[in-house]
């Protein structure tokens, strides 16, 4: 693996890149380079792709592999330099760069997505997938999300390409391990900032607490949270296990990040160079899936370790309530046909 340090330089460069960004985006060039995008002597293309992750995140690497596999495989036309630890900016200002065309790739949140097109509030809803397994096959099939992936190009100029899991997450309180909503009577649980998350913090039984990520250990240690909600990974690696050391697996919903590209750039690919890019995309995403699989059993081993417990919960009790959400949020045609489609793929 490619293992990239950002040099000064390189952090001035992605400094440059946001304020030229707010000037307008780079259009594709007469010699099929991406204007946005850095361009080497044998006339090859760099596409920057932001990432909010570390370069010890299964996202960076499974993307800086995807970068060196592409490389190789267009002999230096296309290659991709991954930004994380968001120099580039947060998923926010990166989903703007990339639709300005002042950077070519970056990966963002279905939350990010919903608010340029509410339908991809399907796939972020509480058990709309079963598993990661099932969550990968329906993300990635074009019957199904083909024209939910292309709806940003006209507007946006923004074309989704599939999607790395966030793995399932479940329920892990202070006190005790639950078993049935009515046990997270009176507790308050930790949910991002959406009407989406805070429904579903009550369908679990919870009283709502939106808060930003970085404040919930000191939250939890201090007695204002009672419960947090997330994967397996991050519960290690931010030491919520340590404060909160009973993990419930509610399994509620399988967290979703998409990797999205500047439509011009993608465009302007030969249809040679375009099928190298999809083969090396879909190896990248299940090379992200097993390093996913992997960080997420060393992390249960790592907590367990550090005295954190994982129990199963009542899985009916908890999904009558959390499966009653699609009724409340899905409001169209389109977003019922997705939910349906994707539903029938864990059949």
């Amino acid at each position: 693996m490619r293992k990239k340090t950002l040099s000064m330089v390189a952090l001035a460069g992605a400094t440059a890149l946001t304020l030229a960004a707010c000037g307008g985006g780079g259009d594709a060039t007469d010699d099929g380079t991406a204007g946005g995008g850095e361009t080497g002597a044998a006339d090859g293309t760099t596409m920057r792709l932001s990432l909010n992750q570390t370069e010890e995140h299964p996202s960076f690497i499974a993307l800086d592999n995807f970068g060196e596999r592409l490389s190789e495989a267009t002999d230096g036309r296309w290659d991709i330099e991954v930004y994380p630890n968001e120099v580039l900016g947060a998923q926010q200002e990166s989903l703007q760069l990339v639709s300005e065309g002042g950077v070519e790739m970056a990966i963002v949140s279905g939350t990010q997505l919903e608010n340029l097109n509410e339908d991809f509030l399907v796939f972020n809803l509480p058990k709309v997938f079963d598993d990661v397994e099932h969550q990968m096959s329906v993300v990635h099939d074009q019957e199904i999300v083909g024209d939910l992936y292309s709806s940003l190009e006209e507007s946006d100029n923004l074309t989704v390409l599939g999607g790395f899991t966030q793995g399932a997450r479940s329920v892990y309180t202070t006190s005790t391990a639950v078993e049935t909503p009515a046990d997270m009577a009176g507790m308050n649980l930790r949910v991002q900032e959406s009407d989406l998350h805070i429904a579903m913090a009550e369908a679990l039984g919870a009283s709502a607490t939106p808060m930003a990520f970085g404040e919930v250990y000191t939250a939890l240690q201090s007695g204002v949270l009672d419960a947090g909600e997330n994967n397996e990974v991050s519960y290690w690696t931010q030491k919520h296990f340590e404060v909160a050391p009973y993990w419930s697996y509610t399994n509620h919903l399988v967290g979703l990040d998409y990797l999205i590209i500047n439509s011009d750039v993608l465009a302007s690919m030969s249809e040679e160079d375009r099928a190298a890019f999809d083969e090396e995309w879909t190896a990248a995403y299940e090379e992200h899936t097993q390093l996913w699989d992997e960080a997420t059993q060393d992390a249960i081993e790592q907590a367990t370790a550090g005295g954190a417990t994982f129990s199963e919960v009542d899985e009916e009790a908890f999904a009558e309530p959390l499966l009653a959400l699609a009724d409340q949020f899905i409001n169209n045609d389109v977003q019922q046909a997705l939910y349906d489609a994707a539903r029938a793929a864990a059949e």
